[in-house]
């Protein structure tokens, strides 16, 4: 097991190509089985999340290759319809297996997904979704069993008590391609890796309206064949190196980034005294400032603050003087990282779903424990400006979806470094 020690207090700037978004290069990997053709899958990014679905995709029978960036998927005829649970319960994401085994044969059994502890995240929608199409489900000895004779269309709700769930919306759409009729998803996910997905669909033969808004409409086709796409770029792994130039007080150039789709980010940390400036359609610089203001944040679903850029939030609230409140409406248990920035010396107080954090003028480094990817990534931006070094600890977390981030951070003048625990 490796850790990751980074020496506080060095400015970052320079540029740095975001890689391909995690959450959306998983489903539409997923989404290669719903057909027997091959498809090609430019700009995914080398991570442990992708190299376990991969392993899924190749043990279901599908051939898989992966050069650099680009990955080609030909499933053929002949796939296995269980996914096994040595590779699903490491990875959350896996559970969007179901919607295309089910979709292309009519039955799936997939391992009740894994993942990061952040707290309780059920699979009811995706379920309810499923039965929805006229499929039995069962759950035995840990697995999710899903079988239909014949998938219709229908009209979905996916609302659940904290907004739309993008896997659920995900794996429906991906179900519905294949399902007799028309399917009407209410509620849906908005998240730019939905359209994305759709986008993947549709170049694969599915007709797919809707997508980026609350409605979407598919009406099911007969076959899919391969397609060619592109993945969008990462926009937690862009707002992450955003907050990173607003705690060192850097000069960064985000490369092959949509700006779009980190308003709510771009507006808090405007608000906080960062400044942006764009530099096409694709580049944009994001410059620090010594003196910060406190903000308040309240993460919601698409198009609003993301619950998975709160924790890196956090971090820079820890060091902006004032008092700034996060609160957390998506995953209200998602607070692990606190008490390890309070290890290093930042002031918050948790109360409900509610971080009350009161800025300090300087953090100091120690030793401290990842509890899952994001709040990894906040015990990162922590290190960097904290007095000393800071070890931290179960960094696979980190590499589940950040490529090579020690390798971008000391290109941008970071003194960062793994080693064995």
């Amino acid at each position: 097991m490796d850790k990751l020690v980074v020496e506080g207090g060095k400015r970052l700037k320079g540029n740095v190509v975001i890689s391909g978004a995690k959450n959306s290069a998983l489903p539409i990997l997923a989404a290669t089985l719903l057909t027997e053709k091959e498809s090609v899958i430019e700009n995914v990014p080398q991570l442990r999340d992708i190299t376990t679905m991969i392993r899924i995709l190749r043990n279901l029978g599908a051939k898989v290759t992966q050069q650099d960036d680009v990955v080609t998927v030909k499933p053929g005829r002949q796939i296995k319809h269980v996914a096994p649970y040595r590779y699903v319960s490491v990875m959350r994401a896996s559970v969007c297996l179901l919607g295309p085994l089910l979709g292309r044969l009519k039955q799936a059994e997939v391992s009740m997904p894994g993942g990061c502890v952040i707290g309780l995240r059920p699979i009811d929608l995706h379920l309810k979704g499923f039965e929805s199409f006229g499929a039995k489900i069962k759950i035995e000895h840990g697995n999710v069993q899903a079988e239909a004779k014949k998938l219709k269309g229908a009209d979905i709700y996916l609302g659940g008590p904290f907004g739309s769930s993008v896997l659920a919306t995900a794996n429906v759409m991906m179900c519905a391609t294949l399902a007799e009729g028309v399917t009407r998803i209410e509620s849906a996910a908005c998240e730019p890796e939905i359209v994305d997905l759709a986008n993947f669909l549709n170049a694969m033969g599915a007709k797919v309206k809707g997508a980026g808004s609350h409605l979407i409409e598919i009406e099911g086709v007969q076959k899919l064949h391969g397609a060619h796409h592109r993945v969008i770029p990462d926009r937690i792994e862009a707002g992450t190196y955003m907050v990173a130039s607003a705690i060192t007080h850097g000069d960064i150039y985000l490369e092959d980034c949509i700006p779009e789709h980190n308003n709510a980010l771009i507006d808090k940390l405007s608000e906080a005294g960062v400044s942006f400036k764009r530099l096409g359609e694709r580049k944009l610089r994001v410059t620090g400032k010594k003196a910060l203001r406190s903000v308040d944040v309240t993460t919601l679903a698409y198009p609003a603050f993301p619950t998975d850029l709160q924790a890196q939030m956090m971090a820079l609230m820890t060091v902006t003087p004032g008092i700034n409140v996060i609160t957390e409406k998506i995953y209200p248990d998602r607070f692990m990282h606190i008490s390890e920035l309070n290890r290093m010396g930042s002031r918050i107080f948790l109360e409900g779903s509610t971080a009350v954090v009161t800025g300090v003028k300087r953090l100091s480094g120690a030793p401290v424990m990842a509890s899952d990817l994001r709040a990894s990534a906040a015990l990162v931006l922590a290190g960097l400006v904290a007095e000393g070094c800071t070890e931290i600890h179960r960094v696979y977390h980190l590499d589940r979806g950040y490529e090579r981030i020690e390798e971008k951070l000391i290109s941008l003048g970071a003194k960062i470094w793994r080693e064995k625990e």
